[in-house]
């Protein structure tokens, strides 16, 4: 049976402000974090929401300790790509649960960075490689479409109004990275690249930790990249589920 999909187009948007919401620490640098450097060099603001520290994802380091390592390589990571504001929630590392606690934490976060555009990663149980999505994943991912409408409702979350945080609809889209579905893609070919490259090796601690036949960093970038690149004719491509809003 033939591909009746539409093709994957380019991803246009007037977009300023753009929130980048995850589960853990190298979850955007595996992709997205490219994508990210072409935006602030196009002149965005671009900031970043971790529910976790990934405190539980070294298994040769004790979680107190790896909070404190993990945080700061994700600080350093979105650093090397021209993002200066990261921000981290207080839910456990594998034990994210889907709720109206976890949308309240992320409306929370939108309210206060006000995008225009805010990016996540997929809630399907598989990645568009075909590997099983993680807990953590799929619960923020869901939370944050979720949450995308929440922001605008004066009447959900009512405690972040007394907060100071009042409702934002300004959200125009919703970019999900790792779908089996892409419907839009980023040119990250070139500086961008390399500049994810750099950010995901940032995560020294994390990285040595995996096993040793797991890809480093620019071999496991130029398969998810380049995979993104040859499906739409560039060398290296980001690719995205686009929901448009509004």
């Amino acid at each position: 049976m033939s591909d009746t999909r539409p093709p994957i187009e380019p991803f246009e948007g007037d977009f300023t402000r753009i929130l980048c919401v995850v589960a853990h620490p190298d979850d955007i640098e595996y992709g997205t974090a490219a994508a990210v450097h072409r935006w602030v060099g196009e002149g965005a603001s671009v900031s970043y929401f971790l529910l976790t520290r990934g405190e539980a994802g070294i298994d040769t380091m004790h979680p107190d300790e790896a909070a404190v390592v993990r945080e700061a390589e994700e600080r350093e990571s979105a650093r090397r790509v021209g993002v200066d504001v990261v921000e981290f929630g207080r839910e456990r590392d594998g034990a994210i649960e889907y709720g109206v606690a976890l949308r309240r934490e992320i409306t929370r976060a939108i309210r206060r960075q006000r995008p225009d555009l805010v990016v996540t990663g997929t809630w399907d149980e598989r990645f568009g490689g075909g590997m099983v999505n993680q807990a953590d994943h799929r619960a923020v991912g869901l939370a944050t479409l979720d949450a995308v409408a929440d922001a605008g409702n004066r009447w959900l979350h009512t405690e972040l109004t007394d907060e100071g945080l009042e409702p934002w609809g300004g959200v125009k889209a919703l970019a999900v990275a790792m779908s089996g579905t892409p419907t839009h893609y980023v040119d990250v070919s070139g500086e961008h690249f390399e500049a994810a490259v750099h950010s995901l090796e940032a995560h020294d601690a994390y990285n040595r930790a995996l096993p040793a036949e797991f890809p480093v960093p620019r071999e496991l970038l130029g398969m998810i990249l380049g995979g993104g690149g040859q499906a739409v004719g560039v060398e290296h491509a980001a690719l995205f589920d686009v929901i448009r809003r509004g």
